[in-house]
């Protein structure tokens, strides 16, 4: 297939980004022809708020572009990942004009929550499911700031009311089944909606031998639950978790875990370090919409202890690939890290268990063959929408 994918990069890098790299990657290596349109974050540096704002809500230029890319291209398919606020759904529209099926990855919740994470103070809110989201700009939602909560929830309610989310996407995937139950209680059409899991790639076999402690992989952000471990921790008087990763939080990560806080780190060495781990533990307070950590624990033969509530909750099954705490409690998740110290067999057992799942569902191939699937499908679904037209 000739395959255009649309994305709106970072500014600070992360798993959606890498998720997205992972992909074209993936799909080129299976002999598709893929191009790539990409928009910067770093742009918003020299652009005023206003056209920032009327940017998130329907860019111009970024139509205007993907509109020569088709012209010059004629892709069989356009998958659009992140488009806010730089590429906006302008380009949903270019797309359905020229009959071109358009296929969108949910990375977040950003088409249900100006917020994108379901997290207000720290614990999950659901108020704007399915509602105008109003709340979301009276409660400064969106980085502490009335403007920029209102250019997002302006966003949502001006394409729910034009029927962009419902009329001019040929197929969405969502990362999980629980992601896939909220977008369609949001009111996103369940007949359009596929499941797709994210993927790693993988090739060492995992040795579970010589195993010790534990690992913390991932931003430090108020979200990961950083505070919960540290509290968790602190209970248990030892502390047997290392932390991987970079994030604002970064100094009460330092303070809280000292020696432990190993910082940012190459992702050969975060899969070494994985490989070494007896579990690795995913103390989220907000709703996953996936877990690529996870996932990456479970393809070097590592079990996780997670918090039992989003995506955590189906990826990990409690007892057999892992375990799961009350999100947010500190004493549980202390006595789950308790309980894999004082049974390491156990854990090695789930370990085995992670790794055959891992080989089941999270490989390329496996993931390469469910995504030209869902392509199938959307073209298939713009040809019906052509003979009904």
């Amino acid at each position: 297939m000739k395959i255009l994918i649309a994305h709106n990069s970072y500014q600070h890098s992360g798993g959606e980004d890498a998720v997205v790299d992972a992909e074209i990657a993936l799909l080129s290596g299976r002999g598709h022809d893929v191009h790539v349109y990409r928009r910067h974050n770093d742009e918003l540096k020299d652009m005023s708020r206003a056209a920032a704002a009327v940017s998130a809500v329907w860019s111009q230029r970024a139509a205007d572009e993907m509109a020569a890319l088709c012209e010059r291209l004629t892709p069989d398919v356009i998958h659009v990942h992140n488009t806010f606020p730089l590429i906006s759904p302008s380009v949903l529209w270019m797309a359905h004009r020229r009959r071109i099926p358009v296929v969108q990855t949910l990375h977040n919740f950003r088409l249900l929550c100006p917020q994108a994470m379901f997290l207000r103070e720290g614990r999950v809110c659901e108020d704007c499911l399915g509602h105008v989201p109003w709340r979301g700009v009276a409660r400064k939602c969106y980085r502490d700031s009335a403007l920029q909560s209102a250019v997002a929830a302006g966003m949502l309610a001006t394409h729910r009311m034009i029927g962009t989310w419902n009329a001019r996407i040929a197929a969405y995937i969502a990362l999980s089944r629980f992601c896939r139950d909220k977008f369609i209680a949001g009111g996103l059409p369940a007949a359009r909606l596929h499941v797709k899991p994210n993927f790693v790639a993988s090739t060492r076999v995992p040795d579970w031998d010589g195993r010790d402690g534990a690992l913390f992989v991932g931003r430090l952000s108020p979200e990961k639950g950083l505070h919960v471990l540290a509290a968790a921790v602190k209970r248990l008087g030892a502390n047997p978790v290392r932390i991987v990763g970079g994030g604002p939080l970064v100094e009460e990560a330092r303070a809280a875990f000292g020696t432990a806080l190993l910082g940012p780190q190459p992702r050969e060495r975060v899969l070494d370090l994985l490989h070494g781990a007896r579990y690795l533990v995913a103390p989220s307070t907000s709703y996953e919409t996936f877990g690529l950590a996870l996932v990456e624990a479970y393809a070097c033969g590592t079990p996780v202890i997670a918090s039992g509530h989003g995506a955590f909750a189906e990826l990990v099954e409690d007892g057999v690939t892992g375990l799961l705490f009350r999100p947010g409690d500190e004493e549980d998740l202390a006595a789950k890290i308790a309980w894999a110290e004082a049974h390491p067999e156990r854990m090695r057992e789930m370990g085995r268990a992670a790794y055959r799942l891992y080989t089941a569902q999270f490989t390329p191939a496996r993931n390469a063959d469910m995504l030209e699937a869902i392509y199938r499908h959307a073209m298939q679904t713009m040809k019906e929408e052509r003979r009904v037209a």
